[in-house]
């Protein structure tokens, strides 16, 4: 479970200390290549809270999403259809639930905890 976060961690933490530049054309690509990987990322957390976390999942749910946001952005680009909108809603409701899911675990194992110690 901490690999994830570690990984999380160390991302931001490069990406603030260097200086790279992503190139206007692909900021959609990338806002949504970054949505579609925290929504993997917190599904894992979420899946190994509940005890159910296969890794087989893990990555080929954090490539198959990545694919699937970065090809309704291109395909939307060619339409000119704003396509990648509905990939943002769809992968910020989903980290919102999953959010929603670990905070309500964590929540609910602090007070078995609490309860067993006093």
């Amino acid at each position: 479970m901490w690999l994830p976060l570690l990984g999380l961690i160390l991302g931001i933490s490069l990406g603030l200390l260097t200086d790279i530049h992503i190139p206007t054309v692909y900021e959609n690509y990338l806002s949504i290549a970054v949505l579609a990987a925290l929504d993997t990322l917190f599904g894992g957390i979420r899946a190994q809270l509940q005890q159910v976390y296969d890794d087989k999942v893990f990555v080929s749910g954090f490539f198959f999403n990545i694919a699937l946001a970065a090809g309704l952005a291109f395909l939307g680009v060619h339409l000119g259809i704003d396509l990648y909108l509905a990939a943002i809603f769809a992968f910020g409701v989903r980290l919102f639930q999953n959010i929603a899911v670990i905070r309500r675990i964590l929540l609910t194992k602090w007070a078995e905890r609490k309860g067993q110690v006093e």
